[in-house]
């Protein structure tokens, strides 16, 4: 008899349909992440079902997670989320605290892409397959495949319309320079990775000297995004330079007096979404994360005010050229800009970062 044909066959019956071995106790969570045969959806949701649970690790706040949530068990009532929330810093150093003691509790991580590509580095996530991947942008993808985003953090200026006219509204990065601003921009404290982007994106010489001459204006400093569109809103602050889009859309539906405005080159700070290498429950990891790539889980965060990344949901928040951080300025040169920064803005002093 020909073993070798014969163990040829049963490997690739194997690989032909993972999630079946799995329910038989063959399969490890990479083979289930990836399959896609045609009764895919089908087996994720029966897999999850009898799993019945999945712990979420994530830094998207209560009053936006929760409500997403509630609509997964709403929507799959066999399956409950343990839901994890604390700082993006926080979820990496417990996951990689738990993952050195050999304790694999998260299924599921959600949080801003440089710590997703620190989990990435640590070996902790497995490359995955979604149905709703057609509906998302090139930029939802690092190279690795490893995590995708599933909503964005785009840095726009802000201002207050009853004190900066129409006709003063920045048109470009240089108009901020301009003898009318000086004093009167708001600079989040803890934006390095902005600042290095957009100098890499003006061309180094060029956005180094943008910023010197900004920093000669005298911006005020304030640590937080949420806070520096409350203090636009309030009229504290005329206008400000790296507010997210979606904090601004947020006060702007409640009434208050501001607006956004996209400049060229916009950059974005993507928060991903990627299934856990060592997940307790795979099935339910995959569901969980399809739902949040999906239509449905989309127009729940577009209904937070957040930045959907799918195309699949019309938002105003993303309609415009932009380009992502690349997750190496925090990871590989945090040391280079945050010395450029401190010196210009800080003293040097320490920079303070905002929590989520």
């Amino acid at each position: 008899m020909d073993w070798q044909g014969v163990s040829c066959l049963l490997v690739a019956a194997a690989l032909a349909c993972p999630i079946a071995a799995h329910a038989q106790g063959k399969s490890k969570p990479a083979e289930i992440y990836q399959y896609q045969g045609p009764d895919r959806d089908r087996r994720v949701l029966d897999g999850a079902r009898r799993e019945g649970t999945v712990v979420v690790y994530t830094s998207l706040n209560l009053k936006d997670s929760v409500p997403i949530t509630e609509a997964f068990e709403k929507k799959h009532p066999g399956v409950k989320v343990s839901l994890w929330r604390a700082s993006s810093e926080k979820v990496v150093q417990r996951a990689l605290t738990e993952a050195r003691a050999r304790r694999y509790s998260p299924d599921v991580f959600e949080t801003n892409g440089p710590e997703m590509e620190i989990l990435y580095r640590e070996k902790l996530l497995e490359p995955f397959h979604s149905p709703a991947f057609p509906d998302l942008p090139a930029e939802a993808f690092p190279k690795h495949r490893h995590w995708v985003a599933d909503r964005f953090n785009f840095f726009v200026i802000g201002y207050n319309t009853n004190l900066v006219k129409p006709e003063n509204v920045p048109n470009a990065y240089s108009d901020l320079l301009k003898p009318f601003w000086a004093g009167k921009v708001g600079l989040e404290a803890g934006d390095v990775d902005w600042f290095g982007a957009l100098v890499k994106g003006m061309g180094e010489k060029e956005g180094l000297a943008f910023f010197r001459r900004l920093a000669e204006s005298r911006p005020q400093l304030r640590t937080g995004h949420t806070l520096i569109a409350e203090l636009l809103a309030s009229g504290e602050i005329p206008l400000a330079i790296s507010v997210y889009n979606h904090n601004v859309e947020r006060l702007s539906q409640k009434g208050a007096p501001v607006r956004w405005k996209a400049l060229s080159p916009t950059f974005g700070r993507p928060n991903g979404i990627g299934v856990a290498k060592n997940a307790p429950h795979p099935y339910a990891a995959l569901l969980f994360t399809d739902f949040m790539l999906s239509r449905e889980g989309q127009e729940l965060l577009k209904q937070r005010n957040r930045v959907p990344s799918s195309n699949a949901v019309d938002s105003p928040l993303n309609k415009f050229k932009y380009q992502m951080i690349d997750p190496a300025i925090v990871l590989d040169e945090s040391e280079k800009w945050e010395k450029l920064w401190s010196a210009l803005f800080l003293k040097g002093q320490a920079i303070r970062k905002e929590t989520e």
